[in-house]
């Protein structure tokens, strides 16, 4: 649990109160897969229940802001989640996708280097990372690699280790995700980015961070960072826990639940 946070049903309690006491002056963030959406073995397989869809819509009714922010790109999260009326911030903070926005604005901070990352992974062979159960996702400034469901899981987490500091000595910046290791252009981006650029111009009171991995924990920081500042009063993180979420996520968090599941009983408390 992070400093000073409260344990157990009081952390939620408190997390619950602070943000219905004035829901027009209060933000709920939360990532998709992992804490919206269950883990598969393939992101294309991934579904966000309706019960998670119809909470977000009610919630979207009453609150300042509510947002999802994405590993995937931003359009892909909002064809996954489904709620036209949110905000999604996509491919963790490089795009912003806003509610009516046909298109999602770019992080100006990767202009002109959209097509680094695919350079570099187009110089490795195709052929031998399938052998291992290495698949590619095109992200467009964002390439990632998955090895979840390969026949050898730790030998292809092996190669994924040695094709991520290739990249690092290659100008390109390394992240870690559950079974994905994603390879993009050095500064800009960050769900802690992300955050920023969906609270940019409000004026809240309280906001609350939901997700699953190690990516989040910077969203977590960057809301606890708004706090310090006094542009919130209070800021919350919820850890969605699972047997692969890192240890960290636990010990960082304000207050903790079971799988998505416990995400979106804590979402239906907000919605009352």
């Amino acid at each position: 649990m992070s400093a000073g946070a409260e344990t157990g049903g009081d952390a939620r309690s408190t997390l619950v109160r602070a943000l219905r006491a004035d829901p027009e002056r209060s933000a709920i963030l939360t990532d998709v897969d992992g804490t919206l959406a269950p883990i598969v073995e393939r992101p294309e397989q991934a579904a966000v229940p309706e019960q998670a869809k119809e909470l977000l819509r009610a919630l979207s009714a009453r609150f300042a802001l509510v947002g999802c922010i994405s590993g995937r790109r931003a359009a892909e999260a909002r064809a996954l989640v489904g709620v036209e009326d949110i905000s999604y911030a996509g491919n963790h903070g490089f795009e912003l996708l806003l509610p009516g926005e046909p298109q999602p604005q770019l992080d100006p901070a990767v202009a002109g280097r959209e097509e680094e990352a695919s350079q570099f992974l187009a110089g490795l062979d195709g052929e031998e990372l399938a052998a291992i159960g290495l698949r590619t996702e095109d992200k467009g400034p964002i390439q990632a690699l998955h090895w979840r469901g390969a026949a050898d899981e730790r030998g292809a987490e092996a190669r994924a280790h040695e094709i991520a500091a290739a990249a690092g000595r290659a100008g390109l910046e390394p992240r870690w995700g559950r079974k994905v290791l994603e390879l993009r252009p050095v500064g800009g981006g960050g769900k802690d980015a992300a955050v920023g650029a969906l609270l940019a111009g409000l004026d809240l009171d309280a906001a609350v961070y939901a997700g699953d991995d190690r990516t989040d924990l910077d969203a977590c920081r960057r809301l606890r960072d708004l706090r310090a500042e006094d542009r919130l009063q209070q800021a919350f993180c919820v850890g969605v826990l699972s047997p692969e979420a890192p240890p960290e996520l636990a010990e960082d968090a304000d207050a903790i639940v079971d799988g998505p599941e416990g995400w979106l009983e804590l979402l239906a408390e907000l919605a009352e």
